[in-house]
Formats: structure tokens, C-alpha cells, sequence
């Protein structure tokens, strides 16, 4: 047996020829340098720790010394303050030479930036957050997102995106609940995976994070230990993962900062090589969440020093640290000489590194030998279309009595209102639409008066460019988002009192650490409004002007009192998901009547703070019964979302039987039942009736978007694959079991919750079905029908076909 093949050493991974000859002549230090980050830029706190974690580092007047043995990244040398990106493209091109002229091997050094609501670099477009791209039930349209975001990132010399998030939501308390795609997996792992692939056409790596279970850390806390189990793990958190990994081809991945049942992930080989490599199959780079090696010393308590945390995450299989090379230098390198770690845990490292320079071409021997490009339009039109399009899809209509859509054209006798109100604290504010993640709310922050540098409207303003000739639209603040104060109530009153009707705007501010209601570090005791902004709709609502009630929000909060409470409350209800630079105009395409709202819930809207953590993805006890006083019940299901016409669902049809390692088809007629066109999202759910372990009351089988005309009816075709029923049974493997399944067609998850009769409509009338949930929610549904499954699939993997093909007639 080779020594390349021996089980008792590290395996190395198979490379090009160029790639081991440039390995082979490569000392320990030059080896120990690609395999770190350097910061250039230390501009305010946008990383966990951050003051702490870099106390002392060198200047950028240090560089040639830094960077004598080479250098791995170079961490967010656009994204960490305001730098015009041509001059930095300049700087860019010609560090890259500098380090190919005076380095002895020559390497460039791989650029990697923040890429979730777009990239985060100041001018660049700011799309909608994560959680708008799961309410917009929309994979294709968030793929071409991706690859104009990576195009743009690609022509600044940039070769990593520090995105997508796939961790599924389960506690709205959680701060990064708006870099989430939603609650469940399938949304998540194809939506997830639509976003690689752009990226990754675009010429940009993508980067899966955070693997894995960061957002199940307890209470919602950030960077709390994970509890959940093998089996939750394995059914909840991993397939969006695997999805990206095997689906997707995603070529880098980012460890998650918990400790999962006591073993921080960071330090965890089963699941970044045994599970993510050995089972996968991925052959890409594990970069480490910023600081996240020497966490292992100074957080988690599982190292003594930065050599045994270097030691014990390069084992796992992190490949690279970043953002700097706090753990992977100097105390890894005296630990390989001291004979306390095998230096071909170096060498593997290493040689995925070269790999993944290799195959960004910066091992070619023109790398860099261009110019740098001299003008940029990083907001160019194609980027706001995009973005405004993805934020109106993503839109979610809540409630309507009929007062939306709004009627503000300009003709003298329009039945419109000729004087609208537009008011609270997100009305007039841009930094309001956007995400944690976005430059504006990330990076801006710290540098006060610089201006934004793309286009983006506010609602308040949005409103004012659709309203017609005649219409008057006047605005109030009424209140900030966090204070406390009310003194702006009177005007915001008033303003009701004169017009037709009220906007009202409010939410959420992004930020980090404190700064703000949402984001990273800004987790919720509380799921009410932050400040006295429901004190604020209360008031207008008491004025007896009709209201409409949006949110812009980077998490659910628990407003049953504004969609189902006893009292006055809101006409409408629009909630908005941190929708971008193209949120306000989207925002005021829906309230006008210009877009039909088509969003759905990503996540469940909560009923209290107490109820969570809270997934719709529950057994029989997990949700509502008489053996506990405390109701789980969201307020709004998963998939929730009205538009301004009707639709329904006839003529289920479901293969009889199936084998467990075939594909079933579910064949349904939807029809637009109102008076103007729009898109419903048709939701295929499932329910495995008898189990070995407990399993979900409804599941998520596959989804379309479908357009229909007024009055139009269409057949759509799902192919479901039998393994998107497996599970993680008692011995932990993923199966496929025998046995009945009840499968139904649904517009949110809870419309037809309860089992029924299995029957089929002869008349082509539309089905639906009751509810046995406490607070039953109107929804379009087909009575269940039953599908066998015969046969059992044991140890289903990603190589099984996961992905529903849909067919619309």
C-alpha cells in the first residue's frame, strides 16, 4: 500500500500536475501562508469580537513583510469601508502583481467578500434579504440575481462570496433570522442552490454557511450551544446543505460557530470530513467563520492555546482560517516542527487551497497581466430591475378587507383617495429596506454623511412617483423604531384625520451587535414591535381613516392583534421581508394595484415570543393539543400569502402506488377564480401516517409559481421523487419506509391540516378541506388522497434525485 493510501495518515486530495509540483517546492511557512486571511482594513466592529480578535495587528505599510511566504485571502478589501472601487481595483491589480513579482512562488492571493443582499461594497446594488428570496418562492429569478451579483464581484477581481445562509429558521428570536431563506429545508436548499449556481456562473465561488445548526443555538441566542438531536439534524439542518453540495456544486463551505451536543463545529471532522466529503463527496475549501478557530481557545474552552486550536480545527478539516492568521501561522508551524501535528494535515489543506486557485485561474501565468477596469457601475440598470422584480415577488399580502389595492391615478373622478397618508418610521427611511448585511447597515453605519452611492427610493417617496395628477400625499413620522417617545403621535394623528386613507410603515432597523432591532448579535427577548410602534398604528387605527399596515422587517413578529384581534384594527396588512433598493418602488407597486401581490410566508408568522422556538415542520405534540395549555399556533402558516384575485384547486390526481425509490406524480387544475391576472404559489404537501419515529403532520413536497390570467385554469404536473419523504429513522440512517402517505395540494401549510376523506372532484369544482388547527386560517386546499409506498430505500443520499420537476400545462 502507498503511504498516499495509508488509512493511519491524512488522505491528500487528488490534484493537477501543476499543483503538486508547486506544493512540492514549498516550505512549511509558505505552505502555513495560503492557508490564512489578512484584514487590510480594521473600520468599526462587522465581526464578532472583532477589536479583541485583532488588537495589535500590523498595518497595510507592513504588507511586503506580511506577505514574504505568500498569502492565502485577502479579506473584504472592498467591503470594510467606503472605497471608491475603481481606485481599489487599481490597488488591487497591482498588490496581485506585487506579490507575483516578489513572492518566491509568485501566488496571488484569492479575494473574498461579503455577497448576501448583493455585494456588500459601497455603490454596488442592495437586493432584497434572504428571507425576501424564500417569500418569493422564486428559484430562477434568485439564480439570475446570483450570477449578476457574481459578475459584478468577478469584474472588481474578487473570487469568493461569503454566501448563502442555509440555516433553516426555527426561532424568530434569532438576530439572523433575516439572512435566512425560511423554515423549510426544501425552500431553503433550492432556493440556496438557485443562488449558487448564479453566483458560481457569474465566476465567483460560493460559500455555504454556516455548517451547521447555527440557527438552532438555544433561545435563539446568537453563538448558543445547538441541543437538537441526530435526527433533526439529519432531517432539518443538513439537506439544504447537501442540496447545494451535490445539486449545486458549491466549491466552498463555512463552519457554524455553535457547539453541537458540546462540540463546537469548528473542531468537528464527523461533520466537516466524515459527513461533508467522505458522504458528499465535496472536494472544495472549509474556510472557518471569522475568529472561529480561536474561538475554540477563547469561547469554547476546548483548546489550551492557538497552536492546539490551529491543531484541532485543520484536523476537522477547516482549510483556511480567516479573517487573519491568528491560530494557522506561527503557532501551527511550531507545532508541526515540534512533532504535535502531522504536516500532512498541512499539505491536504494546502493542495484544496492551490486547487481552488487553480481553478479561479490565478495560477495562470497572465493572472493580473490586464488592466484593472477603469469605470464600473456596480447599480447598472439590469442590477435595480432585478432587485425591484425579487422585492416585488417577495412581497406578502397578510390581510385585506378590500381597502387595497389603491386607486391613485389622477382623473378628477378616479374612486381613489385623493389624500393619503404615509407614515411611521420606515416610511421616509432607506436604510429601513435593507438588511443586516447590506453596506449601508453593515459598514455605513460607522461612517456618518458619506452617501449611499446607488438609487434607492423610500416608500414615503415611492408613494409621491405613483401618485396622480390630484392626489395629495402627506407624511408623519409618529415615532423612531427602538425610542420610547410619543410626543410625534399628535401629528401622525392629524395627518390620518385629513386623508383617505393611511400607510403605515414600520419595522425593524438593521445593525449589528446592538446597534439596531435585527440582525447579527441583535437577538429578541420579545416578538413585539420593537419601541411603541404598535402604540403608534393603534392610534391612527383609532382615527377610524382606514389603514394599511406594512412592515419592513428582518423578522416575524407576532402582530395577531393587527390581522385577527377583537378590536379596530389595520384594513390591510403587507409584510415585507427588508426588500432592497428596489423595496419602496415594490412596496408602492403593490399598494397601487400595479403588481398583484404574489409573496408567501417563508416562515410562520409567531403568536407569542413564548411559543418558540416554533417550525410548522412539527409531529401531532409539537403543535396545538389539549395535553397543554400553551398554543404553538402561528398567527399565519408557512406559505401564507393573499393576493387581489382567487384561486383554486380541482381534480387532484396521485400515482395510487409507488415504489420507494421511484417517482410519484401529483397532477392538479389551478384556476384563477377572480377578475385579474396574478401568480399563485402552488404548494405540494405530504404526511407519513405511520412511522417507526414521529413524523411531521405536514410536509413540503414541491412548489410553482404559476400565472394565470382572469378566469384561466391550468394543469400542473409535479414529479415528486419518492426520497423527499426519507428520513433519519432509530439507527440515524435517512429511509425511505413502506406504507401510506396522505398527499394533498394547499396554498399554505395548514390549509387542509386536519386528515379527510379521500375523494376526487368529478365537477371540476374547487376542493377544500377543514382544519383542526385552534385558529383555522382561510386557505385553498384538495381533499388528501392516499399514495402506498412499497419497498424501502435505506441510506438515501444526495445521489438520489431530490428535486421536483414541475410541469405547468
Amino acid at each position: 500500500m502507498s503511504e498516499h493510501h495509508r488509512p493511519d495518515l491524512p488522505a491528500l486530495p487528488v490534484t493537477s500536475d501543476r499543483v503538486r509540483d508547486l506544493h512540492a517546492r514549498m516550505t512549511l511557512e509558505e505552505k502555513v501562508a495560503q492557508l490564512v486571511g489578512y484584514w487590510l482594513d480594521q473600520n468599526g466592529t462587522v465581526a464578532p469580537m472583532q477589536s479583541e480578535m485583532t488588537a495589535g495587528q500590523a498595518d497595510a505599510g507592513a504588507l511586503p513583510e506580511i506577505t514574504r511566504h505568500g498569502l492565502g485571502h485577502y479579506t473584504r478589501v472592498y467591503g470594510t469601508r467606503p472605497v471608491d472601487p475603481v481606485e481599489r481595483a487599481a490597488w488591487l491589480w497591482a498588490e496581485q502583481r506585487r506579490l507575483r513579482r516578489e513572492t518566491r512562488l509568485g501566488i496571488p492571493a484569492l479575494v473574498h467578500e461579503e455577497c448576501l443582499t448583493g455585494l456588500a461594497a459601497w455603490q454596488a446594488a442592495t437586493y432584497p434579504t434572504p428571507l425576501a428570496w424564500g417569500a418569493s418562492f422564486d428559484p430562477d429569478l434568485v439564480q439570475e440575481a446570483g450570477r449578476a451579483i457574481g459578475a459584478s464581484m468577478r469584474e472588481l477581481g474578487i473570487h469568493q462570496g461569503l454566501a448563502p445562509v442555509l440555516d433553516v429558521v426555527g426561532d424568530p428570536r434569532w438576530g439572523r433570522v433575516d439572512e435566512c431563506i425560511g423554515e423549510d429545508p426544501y425552500l431553503v436548499g433550492t432556493v440556496g442552490t438557485a443562488y449558487v449556481r448564479g453566483l458560481q456562473d457569474g465566476g465567483v465561488h460560493a460559500t455555504l454557511k454556516h455548517f451547521v445548526g447555527y440557527s438552532g443555538s438555544v433561545g435563539g441566542r446568537n453563538h448558543a450551544p445547538l441541543s437538537a438531536g441526530p435526527r433533526e439534524i439529519a432531517d432539518v439542518y443538513l439537506p439544504p446543505f447537501e442540496m447545494a453540495v451535490r445539486d449545486g456544486g458549491a466549491r466552498s463551505v463555512m463552519n457554524a460557530y455553535v457547539a453541537v451536543d458540546g462540540v463546537p463545529t469548528a473542531a468537528d471532522p464527523t461533520y466537516l470530513t466524515d459527513l461533508l466529503r467522505d458522504g458528499w463527496g465535496f472536494d472544495g475549501v472549509v474556510v472557518a467563520d471569522y475568529f472561529a478557530v480561536a474561538f475554540l481557545e477563547v469561547m469554547h474552552g476546548v483548546a489550551a492555546d492557538r497552536g492546539e486550536a490551529a491543531a484541532l480545527a485543520l484536523a476537522a478539516g477547516i482549510d483556511v482560517e480567516l479573517p487573519t492568521g491568528d491560530a494557522y501561522l506561527a503557532p501551527l508551524v511550531e507545532r508541526v516542527r515540534a512533532g504535535l501535528v502531522d504536516e500532512r494535515l498541512v499539505d491536504r489543506a494546502v493542495l484544496r487551497v492551490l486547487a481552488q486557485k487553480e481553478d479561479l485561474g490565478l495560477l495562470e501565468p497572465d493572472a493580473f497581466a490586464g488592466e484593472p477596469p477603469t469605470h464600473v457601475d456596480l447599480d447598472a440598470p439590469h442590477h435595480r430591475d432585478l432587485a425591484r422584480r425579487l422585492a416585488q415577488e417577495s412581497v406578502v399580502l397578510l390581510a385585506n378587507d378590500g381597502v387595497l389595492p389603491l386607486r391613485l391615478g389622477g382623473a378628477a373622478d378616479q374612486a381613489g383617495p385623493r389624500r393619503v397618508a404615509v407614515l411611521g418610521p420606515n416610511a421616509a427611511r432607506t436604510e429601513a429596506l435593507m438588511g443586516c448585511y447590506s453596506f449601508a447597515n453593515h459598514v455605513l453605519a460607522h461612517h456618518p454623511g458619506v452617501p449611499l452611492g446607488f438609487e434607492i427610493r423610500s416608500v414615503l417617496d415611492a408613494v409621491r412617483a405613483q401618485a396622480g395628477d390630484g392626489v395629495e400625499v402627506v407624511h408623519a413620522e409618529g415615532c423612531t423604531v427602538e425610542g420610547t417617545g410619543t410626543e410625534g403621535f399628535a401629528a401622525a394623528v392629524d395627518a390620518a384625520r385629513g386623508a383617505d386613507v393611511a400607510v403605515v410603515v414600520v419595522g425593524d432597523q438593521a445593525g449589528l451587535f446592538g446597534r439596531g432591532t435585527v440582525g447579527e448579535g441583535n437577538d429578541a427577548e420579545s416578538l413585539d414591535l420593537p419601541g411603541v410602534q404598535r402604540a403608534l398604528v393603534d392610534a391612527v387605527v383609532a382615527t377610524g381613516t382606514p389603514v394599511v399596515l406594512v412592515l419592513v422587517t428582518g423578522r416575524p413578529y407576532a402582530i395577531g392583534w393587527a390581522l385577527d384581534g377583537a378590536g379596530p384594527r389595520p384594513a390591510a396588512v403587507l409584510q415585507a421581508f427588508f426588500p432592497g433598493e428596489g423595496g419602496g418602488d415594490a412596496l408602492a407597486d403593490v399598494l397601487t394595484g400595479a403588481v398583484n401581490p404574489s409573496g408567501r410566508l417563508p416562515v410562520s408568522l409567531p403568536r407569542s415570543a413564548g411559543a418558540q422556538p416554533y417550525r410548522y415542520l412539527h409531529p401531532v405534540l409539537g403543535g396545538p393539543s389539549d395535553v397543554t395549555a400553551t398554543d404553538p399556533t402561528p398567527v399565519r402558516p408557512f406559505g401564507f400569502g393573499l393576493g387581489y384575485t382567487t384561486f383554486g384547486y380541482a381534480d387532484l390526481r396521485v400515482d395510487p402506488e409507488v415504489d420507494a425509490a421511484g417517482t410519484f406524480e401529483v397532477t392538479v387544475t389551478v384556476a384563477n377564480t377572480g377578475d385579474r391576472a396574478g401568480t399563485d404559489v402552488v404548494q405540494v404537501y405530504g404526511r407519513d401516517v405511520l412511522a417507526t419515529v414521529a413524523r411531521p403532520v405536514a410536509q413540503l413536497l414541491g412548489y410553482a409559481r404559476v400565472a394565470l390570467a382572469a378566469g384561466e385554469r391550468r394543469q400542473v404536473t409535479f414529479r415528486v421523487p419518492t426520497t423527499r419523504l426519507a428520513f433519519a429513522d432509530r439507527r440515524g440512517v435517512r429511509v425511505v419506509e413502506p406504507g401510506d402517505v396522505q398527499v394533498w395540494v394547499a396554498s399554505h401549510a395548514a390549509a387542509s391540516a386536519a386528515a379527510v376523506e379521500v375523494t376526487s372532484s368529478t365537477d371540476g369544482a374547487i376542493a377544500s378541506a377543514r382544519t383542526h388547527e385552534r385558529h383555522p386560517v382561510p386557505g385553498t386546499a384538495t381533499p388528501r388522497q392516499v399514495l402506498r409506498v412499497t419497498g424501502t430505500v435505506h441510506e438515501v443520499t444526495g445521489a438520489d434525485p431530490r428535486l421536483v420537476e414541475v410541469k405547468i400545462g
